[in-house]
Protein backbone atom coordinates (compact mmCIF):
# COMPACT_ATOMS: atom_id res chain seq x y z
CA UNK A 1 0.00 0.00 0.00
CA UNK A 2 1.36 3.37 -0.93
CA UNK A 3 2.09 6.24 1.43
CA UNK A 4 -0.87 8.06 -0.08
CA UNK A 5 -3.15 5.09 0.79
CA UNK A 6 -1.81 4.93 4.28
CA UNK A 7 -2.39 8.61 4.72
CA UNK A 8 -5.97 8.25 3.58
CA UNK A 9 -6.53 5.42 6.03
CA UNK A 10 -5.14 7.45 8.88
CA UNK A 11 -7.30 10.42 7.90
CA UNK A 12 -10.31 8.18 7.70
CA UNK A 13 -9.62 6.64 11.04
CA UNK A 14 -9.28 10.06 12.63
CA UNK A 15 -12.63 11.27 11.11
CA UNK A 16 -14.55 8.35 12.51
CA UNK A 17 -13.05 9.06 15.93
CA UNK A 18 -14.42 12.67 15.99
CA UNK A 19 -17.99 11.94 14.77
CA UNK A 20 -19.50 11.45 18.26
CA UNK A 21 -18.16 14.88 19.25
CA UNK A 22 -19.63 16.50 16.09
CA UNK A 23 -22.96 14.82 16.64
CA UNK A 24 -23.08 16.11 20.19
CA UNK A 25 -22.21 19.61 18.98
CA UNK A 26 -24.97 19.53 16.35
CA UNK A 27 -27.48 18.29 18.92
CA UNK A 28 -26.61 21.12 21.27
CA UNK A 29 -26.93 23.63 18.40
CA UNK A 30 -30.37 22.30 17.47
CA UNK A 31 -31.49 22.51 21.07
CA UNK A 32 -30.32 26.10 21.33
CA UNK A 33 -32.06 26.94 18.03
CA UNK A 34 -35.33 25.40 19.19
CA UNK A 35 -35.11 27.27 22.45
CA UNK A 36 -34.47 30.51 20.61
CA UNK A 37 -37.44 29.91 18.31
CA UNK A 38 -39.67 29.07 21.27
CA UNK A 39 -38.53 32.21 23.08
CA UNK A 40 -39.17 34.24 19.95
CA UNK A 41 -42.63 32.72 19.56
CA UNK A 42 -43.41 33.49 23.19
CA UNK A 43 -42.21 37.07 22.70
CA UNK A 44 -44.28 37.51 19.53
CA UNK A 45 -47.34 36.04 21.22
CA UNK A 46 -47.15 38.73 23.86
CA UNK A 47 -46.57 41.59 21.42
CA UNK A 48 -49.47 43.80 20.43
CA UNK A 49 -51.46 42.46 17.48
CA UNK A 50 -54.95 43.04 16.14
CA UNK A 51 -57.23 40.31 14.82
CA UNK A 52 -59.99 41.80 12.68
CA UNK A 53 -62.95 39.69 11.58
CA UNK A 54 -66.61 39.98 10.62
CA UNK A 55 -69.55 37.78 11.62
CA UNK A 56 -71.76 35.93 9.14
CA UNK A 57 -74.69 38.03 10.33
CA UNK A 58 -73.10 41.04 8.58
CA UNK A 59 -71.79 39.27 5.47
CA UNK A 60 -72.33 35.61 4.64
CA UNK A 61 -69.65 35.13 1.97
CA UNK A 62 -65.89 35.55 1.79
CA UNK A 63 -64.56 38.98 0.84
CA UNK A 64 -61.55 40.47 -0.94
CA UNK A 65 -60.26 43.88 0.00
CA UNK A 66 -58.10 45.91 2.33
CA UNK A 67 -58.51 45.84 6.11
CA UNK A 68 -57.64 49.23 7.56
CA UNK A 69 -57.07 49.85 11.25
CA UNK A 70 -57.27 53.45 12.48
CA UNK A 71 -55.92 54.42 15.89
CA UNK A 72 -56.64 57.89 17.24
CA UNK A 73 -55.89 59.96 20.30
CA UNK A 74 -59.17 61.85 19.85
CA UNK A 75 -62.77 60.70 20.11
CA UNK A 76 -64.12 62.88 17.29
CA UNK A 77 -64.09 62.61 14.39
CA UNK A 78 -64.19 58.83 14.26
CA UNK A 79 -60.71 57.37 13.71
CA UNK A 80 -61.53 56.37 10.12
CA UNK A 81 -62.05 60.05 9.24
CA UNK A 82 -58.84 61.35 10.89
CA UNK A 83 -56.11 60.11 8.50
CA UNK A 84 -54.55 63.25 7.04
CA UNK A 85 -51.91 64.03 4.46
CA UNK A 86 -50.45 66.57 6.87
CA UNK A 87 -48.35 64.08 8.77
CA UNK A 88 -48.01 65.98 12.05
CA UNK A 89 -51.80 66.18 12.45
CA UNK A 90 -52.75 62.72 11.16
CA UNK A 91 -53.89 59.89 13.35
CA UNK A 92 -52.43 56.40 12.88
CA UNK A 93 -53.37 53.89 10.16
CA UNK A 94 -52.34 50.32 9.32
CA UNK A 95 -53.49 48.24 6.38
CA UNK A 96 -53.37 44.64 5.14
CA UNK A 97 -54.75 42.96 2.00
CA UNK A 98 -57.23 40.12 2.35
CA UNK A 99 -58.25 37.61 -0.32
CA UNK A 100 -61.25 35.41 0.34
CA UNK A 101 -61.55 36.40 4.00
CA UNK A 102 -64.35 34.21 5.34
CA UNK A 103 -66.79 35.16 8.11
CA UNK A 104 -65.16 34.46 11.46
CA UNK A 105 -61.64 34.35 10.01
CA UNK A 106 -59.21 37.05 11.08
CA UNK A 107 -57.00 39.52 9.26
CA UNK A 108 -53.93 40.00 11.44
CA UNK A 109 -52.19 43.35 11.90
CA UNK A 110 -48.88 43.06 13.72
CA UNK A 111 -45.41 44.59 13.85
CA UNK A 112 -44.74 43.61 10.22
CA UNK A 113 -47.77 45.51 8.91
CA UNK A 114 -46.99 48.80 7.19
CA UNK A 115 -48.29 51.93 8.89
CA UNK A 116 -48.58 55.70 8.60
CA UNK A 117 -47.36 58.00 10.14
CA UNK A 118 -45.61 55.39 12.32
CA UNK A 119 -44.26 52.59 10.12
CA UNK A 120 -44.75 49.78 12.65
CA UNK A 121 -47.06 48.85 15.46
CA UNK A 122 -43.92 48.37 17.59
CA UNK A 123 -43.46 52.15 17.56
CA UNK A 124 -46.88 52.88 19.07
CA UNK A 125 -46.44 54.30 22.57
CA UNK A 126 -48.42 52.73 25.36
CA UNK A 127 -51.55 54.72 26.14
CA UNK A 128 -55.30 55.14 25.77
CA UNK A 129 -56.62 55.29 22.22
CA UNK A 130 -59.79 55.13 20.15
CA UNK A 131 -59.61 52.23 17.69
CA UNK A 132 -61.69 51.45 14.61
CA UNK A 133 -61.34 49.03 11.67
CA UNK A 134 -62.77 49.11 8.14
CA UNK A 135 -62.86 46.52 5.37
CA UNK A 136 -62.67 48.30 2.00
CA UNK A 137 -64.16 45.73 -0.36
CA UNK A 138 -62.64 44.85 -3.71
CA UNK A 139 -64.33 43.30 -6.72
CA UNK A 140 -62.79 41.35 -9.58
CA UNK A 141 -62.66 43.04 -13.00
CA UNK A 142 -61.96 41.08 -16.20
CA UNK A 143 -60.67 43.80 -18.50
CA UNK A 144 -60.68 43.74 -22.28
CA UNK A 145 -56.86 43.73 -22.32
CA UNK A 146 -56.91 40.27 -20.73
CA UNK A 147 -55.86 41.38 -17.24
CA UNK A 148 -57.84 40.36 -14.17
CA UNK A 149 -57.58 42.86 -11.33
CA UNK A 150 -59.16 43.36 -7.93
CA UNK A 151 -60.22 46.93 -7.26
CA UNK A 152 -62.63 48.90 -5.06
CA UNK A 153 -65.85 49.57 -7.00
CA UNK A 154 -67.36 53.04 -6.96
CA UNK A 155 -70.64 52.93 -5.05
CA UNK A 156 -71.94 56.48 -5.44
CA UNK A 157 -69.76 58.01 -2.73
CA UNK A 158 -66.85 59.11 -4.92
CA UNK A 159 -64.25 56.47 -3.93
CA UNK A 160 -63.99 57.21 -0.22
CA UNK A 161 -63.00 54.03 1.64
CA UNK A 162 -64.29 55.35 4.95
CA UNK A 163 -67.74 56.17 3.47
CA UNK A 164 -68.21 53.55 0.75
CA UNK A 165 -71.60 51.77 0.83
CA UNK A 166 -71.14 48.06 1.47
CA UNK A 167 -67.88 48.46 3.39
CA UNK A 168 -67.78 46.86 6.82
CA UNK A 169 -66.59 48.71 9.90
CA UNK A 170 -66.39 48.46 13.66
CA UNK A 171 -67.75 50.90 16.17
CA UNK A 172 -64.98 53.06 17.66
CA UNK A 173 -63.69 51.60 20.92
CA UNK A 174 -61.65 53.28 23.60
CA UNK A 175 -58.93 50.96 24.88
CA UNK A 176 -55.52 50.91 26.49
CA UNK A 177 -52.83 49.70 24.11
CA UNK A 178 -49.38 48.53 25.02
CA UNK A 179 -46.64 47.22 22.68
CA UNK A 180 -46.51 44.07 24.79
CA UNK A 181 -50.25 43.82 25.23
CA UNK A 182 -50.99 40.66 23.23
CA UNK A 183 -53.87 40.14 20.79
CA UNK A 184 -56.78 42.58 20.46
CA UNK A 185 -59.87 41.26 18.66
CA UNK A 186 -62.05 43.64 16.68
CA UNK A 187 -65.33 42.69 15.02
CA UNK A 188 -66.67 44.50 11.94
CA UNK A 189 -70.30 44.53 13.02
CA UNK A 190 -71.53 47.45 10.90
CA UNK A 191 -72.09 47.98 7.17
CA UNK A 192 -72.23 51.37 5.46
CA UNK A 193 -75.72 51.74 3.91
CA UNK A 194 -76.48 52.68 0.28
CA UNK A 195 -76.65 56.33 -0.68
CA UNK A 196 -80.02 57.80 -1.52
CA UNK A 197 -79.85 59.26 -5.04
CA UNK A 198 -80.52 63.01 -5.28
CA UNK A 199 -83.86 64.24 -6.54
CA UNK A 200 -84.50 66.56 -9.45
CA UNK A 201 -85.58 70.13 -8.79
CA UNK A 202 -86.86 72.90 -11.04
CA UNK A 203 -83.33 73.88 -12.01
CA UNK A 204 -81.20 70.79 -11.26
CA UNK A 205 -81.62 67.55 -13.23
CA UNK A 206 -79.78 64.24 -12.95
CA UNK A 207 -78.80 61.86 -15.72
CA UNK A 208 -77.00 58.49 -15.76
CA UNK A 209 -76.01 56.57 -18.87
CA UNK A 210 -74.27 53.28 -19.47
CA UNK A 211 -71.10 53.87 -21.48
CA UNK A 212 -70.42 51.28 -24.16
CA UNK A 213 -66.79 52.36 -24.44
CA UNK A 214 -66.14 51.99 -20.71
CA UNK A 215 -68.23 48.83 -20.36
CA UNK A 216 -66.25 47.16 -23.14
CA UNK A 217 -62.97 48.17 -21.49
CA UNK A 218 -63.87 47.02 -17.96
CA UNK A 219 -65.79 43.90 -18.93
CA UNK A 220 -68.92 44.90 -17.00
CA UNK A 221 -71.53 47.68 -17.19
CA UNK A 222 -69.94 51.07 -16.43
CA UNK A 223 -71.79 54.35 -16.10
CA UNK A 224 -71.31 58.08 -16.43
CA UNK A 225 -73.40 60.57 -14.49
CA UNK A 226 -74.40 64.12 -15.26
CA UNK A 227 -75.84 66.89 -13.11
CA UNK A 228 -77.36 69.54 -15.34
CA UNK A 229 -78.35 72.99 -14.09
CA UNK A 230 -80.97 74.56 -16.38
CA UNK A 231 -81.01 78.28 -17.14
CA UNK A 232 -83.80 80.60 -16.08
CA UNK A 233 -86.59 80.55 -18.68
CA UNK A 234 -85.79 77.04 -19.93
CA UNK A 235 -89.43 75.89 -19.74
CA UNK A 236 -90.82 79.20 -21.01
CA UNK A 237 -88.63 79.17 -24.15
CA UNK A 238 -89.00 75.69 -25.69
CA UNK A 239 -87.56 76.96 -28.99
CA UNK A 240 -84.27 78.05 -27.42
CA UNK A 241 -81.05 76.02 -27.60
CA UNK A 242 -78.21 76.61 -25.18
CA UNK A 243 -74.42 76.63 -24.95
CA UNK A 244 -72.81 74.19 -22.55
CA UNK A 245 -70.43 75.14 -19.72
CA UNK A 246 -68.78 72.04 -18.23
CA UNK A 247 -67.44 72.02 -14.69
CA UNK A 248 -64.64 69.51 -14.14
CA UNK A 249 -63.41 68.40 -10.75
CA UNK A 250 -63.75 65.84 -8.01
CA UNK A 251 -66.86 63.70 -7.73
CA UNK A 252 -69.97 65.87 -7.28
CA UNK A 253 -72.76 64.10 -5.42
CA UNK A 254 -75.14 66.88 -6.45
CA UNK A 255 -75.25 70.57 -7.29
CA UNK A 256 -75.50 71.95 -3.77
CA UNK A 257 -74.47 75.58 -4.26
CA UNK A 258 -78.01 76.95 -4.48
CA UNK A 259 -79.67 78.23 -1.31
CA UNK A 260 -83.30 79.02 -2.14
CA UNK A 261 -83.80 80.99 1.08
CA UNK A 262 -81.64 83.38 3.04
CA UNK A 263 -79.98 81.03 5.53
CA UNK A 264 -80.75 81.61 9.19
CA UNK A 265 -77.93 81.76 11.69
CA UNK A 266 -77.46 78.35 13.31
CA UNK A 267 -76.00 77.81 16.79
CA UNK A 268 -72.36 76.80 16.55
CA UNK A 269 -72.11 77.65 12.86
CA UNK A 270 -68.76 79.07 11.80
CA UNK A 271 -68.33 82.35 9.99
CA UNK A 272 -67.09 80.46 6.94
CA UNK A 273 -70.22 78.29 6.84
CA UNK A 274 -72.47 81.34 7.12
CA UNK A 275 -70.55 83.10 4.34
CA UNK A 276 -70.80 80.12 2.00
CA UNK A 277 -74.52 79.85 2.65
CA UNK A 278 -74.95 83.55 1.90
CA UNK A 279 -73.09 83.18 -1.40
CA UNK A 280 -75.32 80.21 -2.24
CA UNK A 281 -78.40 82.35 -1.75
CA UNK A 282 -76.87 85.12 -3.85
CA UNK A 283 -76.09 82.66 -6.67
CA UNK A 284 -79.65 81.37 -6.62
CA UNK A 285 -81.00 84.89 -6.83
CA UNK A 286 -78.71 85.78 -9.72
CA UNK A 287 -79.55 82.54 -11.53
CA UNK A 288 -83.31 82.56 -11.03
CA UNK A 289 -83.66 86.27 -11.84
CA UNK A 290 -82.09 85.81 -15.26
CA UNK A 291 -79.07 87.99 -14.50
CA UNK A 292 -76.72 85.12 -15.40
CA UNK A 293 -76.00 84.16 -19.04
CA UNK A 294 -78.44 81.54 -20.27
CA UNK A 295 -76.35 78.37 -20.40
CA UNK A 296 -76.56 74.72 -19.46
CA UNK A 297 -74.17 74.02 -16.61
CA UNK A 298 -72.90 70.42 -16.58
CA UNK A 299 -71.17 68.64 -13.68
CA UNK A 300 -69.77 65.23 -14.69
CA UNK A 301 -69.69 62.15 -12.46
CA UNK A 302 -66.89 59.91 -13.69
CA UNK A 303 -65.69 58.11 -10.58
CA UNK A 304 -64.02 54.78 -11.40
CA UNK A 305 -62.23 51.87 -9.70
CA UNK A 306 -59.10 53.99 -9.16
CA UNK A 307 -60.42 57.38 -8.03
CA UNK A 308 -63.35 59.74 -7.62
CA UNK A 309 -62.55 61.14 -11.07
CA UNK A 310 -61.04 59.81 -14.32
CA UNK A 311 -59.01 62.89 -15.31
CA UNK A 312 -61.21 62.96 -18.42
CA UNK A 313 -58.64 61.47 -20.79
CA UNK A 314 -58.09 58.06 -22.35
CA UNK A 315 -55.85 55.87 -20.20
CA UNK A 316 -54.37 52.37 -20.48
CA UNK A 317 -55.36 51.59 -16.87
CA UNK A 318 -58.49 53.65 -16.25
CA UNK A 319 -60.11 53.37 -19.67
CA UNK A 320 -61.25 55.63 -22.53
CA UNK A 321 -62.91 58.28 -20.39
CA UNK A 322 -61.95 61.14 -22.70
CA UNK A 323 -63.79 59.55 -25.61
CA UNK A 324 -66.67 58.37 -23.40
CA UNK A 325 -67.26 61.92 -22.15
CA UNK A 326 -66.99 63.63 -25.55
CA UNK A 327 -68.64 60.96 -27.71
CA UNK A 328 -71.30 59.58 -25.37
CA UNK A 329 -72.13 61.77 -22.37
CA UNK A 330 -71.93 65.32 -23.73
CA UNK A 331 -73.93 64.54 -26.90
CA UNK A 332 -76.61 62.88 -24.76
CA UNK A 333 -76.82 65.89 -22.43
CA UNK A 334 -77.08 68.26 -25.39
CA UNK A 335 -79.77 66.07 -26.99
CA UNK A 336 -81.92 65.81 -23.87
CA UNK A 337 -81.60 69.42 -22.74
CA UNK A 338 -81.61 71.31 -26.02
CA UNK A 339 -77.92 72.06 -26.24
CA UNK A 340 -76.62 73.80 -29.35
CA UNK A 341 -74.25 70.89 -29.87
CA UNK A 342 -71.55 72.79 -31.74
CA UNK A 343 -67.87 73.21 -30.71
CA UNK A 344 -68.13 77.01 -30.49
CA UNK A 345 -70.85 76.57 -27.86
CA UNK A 346 -68.88 74.36 -25.42
CA UNK A 347 -66.47 75.56 -22.74
CA UNK A 348 -64.82 74.11 -19.64
CA UNK A 349 -63.77 75.28 -16.21
CA UNK A 350 -62.44 73.69 -13.05
CA UNK A 351 -59.86 73.82 -10.30
CA UNK A 352 -57.09 71.50 -9.10
CA UNK A 353 -57.94 68.09 -10.60
CA UNK A 354 -60.60 69.91 -12.60
CA UNK A 355 -58.06 72.54 -13.63
CA UNK A 356 -55.83 69.88 -15.20
CA UNK A 357 -58.81 68.20 -16.86
CA UNK A 358 -60.05 71.50 -18.24
CA UNK A 359 -56.70 72.25 -19.90
CA UNK A 360 -56.10 68.64 -20.97
CA UNK A 361 -59.49 68.29 -22.66
CA UNK A 362 -59.00 71.57 -24.51
CA UNK A 363 -55.55 70.36 -25.67
CA UNK A 364 -56.54 66.75 -26.46
CA UNK A 365 -59.84 67.74 -28.12
CA UNK A 366 -58.99 71.19 -29.54
CA UNK A 367 -61.76 71.13 -32.13
CA UNK A 368 -64.43 70.04 -29.65
CA UNK A 369 -64.22 72.83 -27.04
CA UNK A 370 -64.10 76.62 -27.27
CA UNK A 371 -62.42 77.79 -24.10
CA UNK A 372 -60.84 76.46 -20.90
CA UNK A 373 -60.74 78.30 -17.57
CA UNK A 374 -58.29 76.22 -15.54
CA UNK A 375 -57.51 77.12 -11.92
CA UNK A 376 -54.62 75.77 -9.80
CA UNK A 377 -54.20 72.83 -12.20
CA UNK A 378 -52.48 69.59 -11.23
CA UNK A 379 -49.00 69.19 -12.76
CA UNK A 380 -49.11 70.40 -16.36
CA UNK A 381 -45.38 69.82 -16.86
CA UNK A 382 -43.69 66.81 -15.28
CA UNK A 383 -40.44 68.68 -14.84
CA UNK A 384 -42.53 70.03 -11.94
CA UNK A 385 -44.48 67.01 -10.74
CA UNK A 386 -45.21 68.83 -7.50
CA UNK A 387 -41.61 69.26 -6.27
CA UNK A 388 -40.23 66.28 -8.23
CA UNK A 389 -38.64 66.45 -11.69
CA UNK A 390 -39.39 62.97 -13.00
CA UNK A 391 -36.99 63.42 -15.93
CA UNK A 392 -33.85 64.68 -14.22
CA UNK A 393 -34.25 63.57 -10.61
CA UNK A 394 -33.13 60.04 -9.81
CA UNK A 395 -35.19 59.77 -6.66
CA UNK A 396 -38.61 61.14 -5.73
CA UNK A 397 -38.02 61.07 -1.97
CA UNK A 398 -34.59 62.62 -1.59
CA UNK A 399 -32.38 65.34 -3.03
CA UNK A 400 -29.08 63.51 -2.86
CA UNK A 401 -25.65 65.14 -2.69
CA UNK A 402 -22.18 63.58 -2.50
CA UNK A 403 -22.27 63.44 1.31
CA UNK A 404 -25.76 64.40 2.42
CA UNK A 405 -29.39 64.43 1.39
CA UNK A 406 -32.60 66.29 2.21
CA UNK A 407 -36.19 65.06 1.87
CA UNK A 408 -38.26 66.24 -1.09
CA UNK A 409 -41.06 68.59 -0.08
CA UNK A 410 -44.65 67.54 -0.72
CA UNK A 411 -46.90 70.08 1.00
CA UNK A 412 -46.51 73.59 2.47
CA UNK A 413 -48.58 76.42 3.85
CA UNK A 414 -48.83 79.89 2.33
CA UNK A 415 -45.89 81.09 4.45
CA UNK A 416 -43.69 78.36 3.00
CA UNK A 417 -43.56 76.23 6.14
CA UNK A 418 -43.28 72.53 5.35
CA UNK A 419 -46.33 70.37 6.14
CA UNK A 420 -45.38 67.05 4.49
CA UNK A 421 -42.54 65.38 2.60
CA UNK A 422 -42.74 62.80 -0.16
CA UNK A 423 -41.90 59.45 1.43
CA UNK A 424 -44.51 59.50 4.21
CA UNK A 425 -47.09 61.02 1.84
CA UNK A 426 -46.61 58.18 -0.62
CA UNK A 427 -46.50 55.61 2.19
CA UNK A 428 -49.85 56.86 3.44
CA UNK A 429 -51.37 55.86 0.11
CA UNK A 430 -49.59 52.49 0.13
CA UNK A 431 -51.10 51.80 3.56
CA UNK A 432 -54.58 52.65 2.26
CA UNK A 433 -54.17 50.46 -0.82
CA UNK A 434 -51.31 48.54 -2.44
CA UNK A 435 -50.75 48.41 -6.22
CA UNK A 436 -52.16 51.91 -6.62
CA UNK A 437 -55.52 51.04 -5.07
CA UNK A 438 -55.67 53.79 -2.45
CA UNK A 439 -58.01 55.98 -4.57
CA UNK A 440 -55.73 58.85 -3.52
CA UNK A 441 -53.75 61.48 -5.44
CA UNK A 442 -50.46 59.80 -6.37
CA UNK A 443 -52.34 56.59 -7.12
CA UNK A 444 -54.68 58.14 -9.69
CA UNK A 445 -51.90 60.10 -11.38
CA UNK A 446 -50.03 56.82 -11.73
CA UNK A 447 -53.13 54.98 -12.93
CA UNK A 448 -53.94 57.61 -15.56
CA UNK A 449 -50.42 58.38 -16.76
CA UNK A 450 -48.65 54.96 -16.59
CA UNK A 451 -48.64 51.99 -18.92
CA UNK A 452 -50.12 48.74 -17.64
CA UNK A 453 -47.70 46.64 -15.59
CA UNK A 454 -47.19 42.92 -16.02
CA UNK A 455 -49.55 42.23 -13.11
CA UNK A 456 -52.35 44.26 -14.72
CA UNK A 457 -52.02 47.20 -12.32
CA UNK A 458 -50.41 50.57 -13.20
CA UNK A 459 -46.66 50.38 -13.69
CA UNK A 460 -45.09 52.43 -10.87
CA UNK A 461 -43.37 55.70 -11.71
CA UNK A 462 -40.95 55.02 -8.85
CA UNK A 463 -40.03 52.24 -6.48
CA UNK A 464 -42.27 52.53 -3.45
CA UNK A 465 -39.61 51.55 -0.93
CA UNK A 466 -36.63 53.50 -2.27
CA UNK A 467 -38.20 56.29 -4.33
CA UNK A 468 -35.99 55.47 -7.35
CA UNK A 469 -37.68 56.85 -10.50
CA UNK A 470 -38.19 54.54 -13.50
CA UNK A 471 -36.97 56.52 -16.55
CA UNK A 472 -38.93 54.35 -19.00
CA UNK A 473 -42.20 55.08 -17.22
CA UNK A 474 -41.24 58.76 -17.06
CA UNK A 475 -40.80 58.78 -20.84
CA UNK A 476 -44.24 57.21 -21.27
CA UNK A 477 -45.74 59.90 -19.04
CA UNK A 478 -44.02 62.63 -21.06
CA UNK A 479 -45.20 61.38 -24.44
CA UNK A 480 -48.82 60.82 -23.39
CA UNK A 481 -49.77 63.29 -20.64
CA UNK A 482 -47.17 66.04 -20.14
CA UNK A 483 -49.31 68.93 -21.41
CA UNK A 484 -46.42 71.30 -22.08
CA UNK A 485 -44.42 68.63 -23.91
CA UNK A 486 -47.46 67.69 -26.01
CA UNK A 487 -48.06 71.31 -26.98
CA UNK A 488 -44.39 71.80 -27.87
CA UNK A 489 -44.33 68.58 -29.92
CA UNK A 490 -47.59 69.21 -31.77
CA UNK A 491 -47.56 73.00 -31.86
CA UNK A 492 -47.80 73.34 -35.63
CA UNK A 493 -51.31 71.86 -35.55
CA UNK A 494 -52.33 72.72 -31.98
CA UNK A 495 -51.27 76.37 -31.91
CA UNK A 496 -53.92 77.82 -34.23
CA UNK A 497 -56.63 75.64 -32.70
CA UNK A 498 -55.90 76.84 -29.14
CA UNK A 499 -55.63 80.55 -29.91
CA UNK A 500 -57.31 82.67 -27.19
CA UNK A 501 -58.91 79.63 -25.58
CA UNK A 502 -56.94 79.10 -22.35
CA UNK A 503 -57.21 81.06 -19.11
CA UNK A 504 -55.08 79.94 -16.17
CA UNK A 505 -54.87 81.09 -12.55
CA UNK A 506 -52.76 79.70 -9.71
CA UNK A 507 -51.51 80.87 -6.34
CA UNK A 508 -47.78 81.53 -6.29
CA UNK A 509 -47.58 79.72 -2.95
CA UNK A 510 -49.70 76.77 -4.06
CA UNK A 511 -49.91 74.20 -1.28
CA UNK A 512 -48.61 71.42 -3.56
CA UNK A 513 -46.17 73.51 -5.63
CA UNK A 514 -48.45 73.44 -8.67
CA UNK A 515 -47.48 76.97 -9.65
CA UNK A 516 -44.10 75.63 -10.81
CA UNK A 517 -45.67 73.70 -13.68
CA UNK A 518 -47.83 76.68 -14.66
CA UNK A 519 -44.74 78.90 -14.88
CA UNK A 520 -43.16 76.35 -17.21
CA UNK A 521 -46.29 76.39 -19.35
CA UNK A 522 -46.20 80.16 -19.56
CA UNK A 523 -42.50 80.07 -20.49
CA UNK A 524 -43.44 78.07 -23.56
CA UNK A 525 -46.68 79.79 -24.49
CA UNK A 526 -45.24 83.30 -24.15
CA UNK A 527 -41.92 82.53 -25.85
CA UNK A 528 -40.85 84.65 -28.82
CA UNK A 529 -40.98 81.60 -31.06
CA UNK A 530 -44.68 81.18 -30.37
CA UNK A 531 -46.75 82.97 -33.00
CA UNK A 532 -50.09 82.29 -31.31
CA UNK A 533 -51.57 84.06 -28.30
CA UNK A 534 -53.09 81.09 -26.54
CA UNK A 535 -53.40 81.78 -22.82
CA UNK A 536 -53.51 84.45 -20.16
CA UNK A 537 -52.10 83.86 -16.69
CA UNK A 538 -53.06 85.13 -13.24
CA UNK A 539 -50.73 84.40 -10.32
CA UNK A 540 -52.00 85.11 -6.82
CA UNK A 541 -49.10 86.48 -4.72
CA UNK A 542 -48.85 84.47 -1.51
CA UNK A 543 -52.02 82.52 -2.35
CA UNK A 544 -52.28 78.79 -1.56
CA UNK A 545 -54.32 76.11 -3.28
CA UNK A 546 -56.87 76.76 -4.82
CA UNK A 547 -56.58 80.28 -6.24
CA UNK A 548 -59.17 81.03 -8.94
CA UNK A 549 -58.11 84.48 -10.07
CA UNK A 550 -59.28 87.94 -9.13
CA UNK A 551 -56.25 89.35 -7.30
CA UNK A 552 -58.24 92.22 -5.76
CA UNK A 553 -60.87 89.96 -4.20
CA UNK A 554 -60.99 88.32 -0.79
CA UNK A 555 -60.66 84.50 -0.99
CA UNK A 556 -64.26 83.79 0.02
CA UNK A 557 -65.61 86.31 -2.45
CA UNK A 558 -63.25 85.01 -5.14
CA UNK A 559 -64.62 81.47 -4.93
CA UNK A 560 -68.11 82.31 -3.68
CA UNK A 561 -68.86 84.35 -6.80
CA UNK A 562 -66.85 82.23 -9.24
CA UNK A 563 -69.75 81.49 -11.59
CA UNK A 564 -70.84 85.11 -11.60
CA UNK A 565 -67.28 86.08 -12.53
CA UNK A 566 -66.53 83.63 -15.33
CA UNK A 567 -69.89 82.92 -17.00
CA UNK A 568 -70.10 86.41 -18.57
CA UNK A 569 -66.54 85.93 -19.89
CA UNK A 570 -67.47 82.54 -21.36
CA UNK A 571 -70.64 83.91 -22.97
CA UNK A 572 -68.82 86.89 -24.48
CA UNK A 573 -66.09 84.65 -25.90
CA UNK A 574 -68.67 82.36 -27.46
CA UNK A 575 -70.54 85.25 -29.07
CA UNK A 576 -67.32 86.75 -30.45
CA UNK A 577 -66.03 83.44 -31.85
CA UNK A 578 -69.34 81.98 -33.10
CA UNK A 579 -69.58 81.29 -36.82
CA UNK A 580 -71.81 83.48 -38.96
CA UNK A 581 -75.45 82.48 -38.63
CA UNK A 582 -74.90 80.60 -35.35
CA UNK A 583 -77.90 79.83 -33.16
CA UNK A 584 -78.33 82.74 -30.72
CA UNK A 585 -81.78 81.78 -29.44
CA UNK A 586 -80.29 81.43 -25.94
CA UNK A 587 -79.77 85.19 -25.65
CA UNK A 588 -83.37 86.00 -24.77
Amino acid sequence: MSDWSQGQQRHGSGTRATRPIQALTMTVAVVFLLCALMASAQTNSTKLTFEVSFPSSVEKGALDGRVLLAISKQEKPEPRFAILEEEAKSQQLFGVDVNGLAPGASAVIDSTTLGYPLRSLDQLPAGDYYVQAVLNRYETFHRADGHVVKLPPEMGEGQQWNRKPGNLFSKPQKMHLDPSGGAVRIALTEKIPPIEPPKDTAYVKHLRIQSKLLSDFWGRPMYLGAIVVLPEGYEQHPEAHYPLLIEQGHFPADFSRFRTEMPAVKPGESEGERTRAAFGYELYQDWSSGRMPKMLLLLIQHANPYYDDSYAVNSANVGPYGDAITKELIPEVERRFRGIGQPWARALYGGSTGGWETLAEQIFYPDYFNGAWGFCPDPVDFHAYQAVNIYDDKNAYWHQGPFGRVPTAEMRDSKGDLLAVMEPAVRREEVIGTRGRSAEQFAIWQAVFSPVGEDGYPKPIWNFESGAIDPQVATYWRDHYDLVHIMERDWATLGPKLANKMHIAVGDMDTWYLNNGVHRMQDFLDSHANAYKVADFDYGPGQPHCYTGGPNLKPQERNGRLLQRIMPQVAEHMVQSAPKGADMSWRY
